[in-house]
């Protein structure tokens, strides 16, 4: 399978690894926040890192940085680009 084409939740991905984001899923109110930020389907991102006790995770996104709690980030899923 290409490596391309494998979807994990953003909360398992790693750090300085760049990602497209296929679909946001969850509750309808942490749904609505995410979308609200700009992390709708086809957002590039790039995990740039993560608190020292792991919680949140820091990303980039859309130009902007954007700290997000794994809860949040599990709701999120990507699959990872090579650009």
């Amino acid at each position: 399978m290409n490596k391309e084409l494998k979807e994990l939740k953003l909360a398992n991905a790693r750090i300085g690894g760049k990602y497209i984001v296929v679909r946001v899923d969850g509750p309808a109110l942490v749904k609505r926040r995410l979308l609200d930020m700009g992390i709708i389907s086809g957002t590039k991102l790039e995990v740039v890192g993560v608190a020292p006790l792991g919680d949140p995770l820091h990303i980039k996104a859309r130009g902007y940085d954007l700290t997000l709690r794994l809860d949040e980030a599990s709701n999120i899923v990507v699959r990872e680009i090579s650009e």
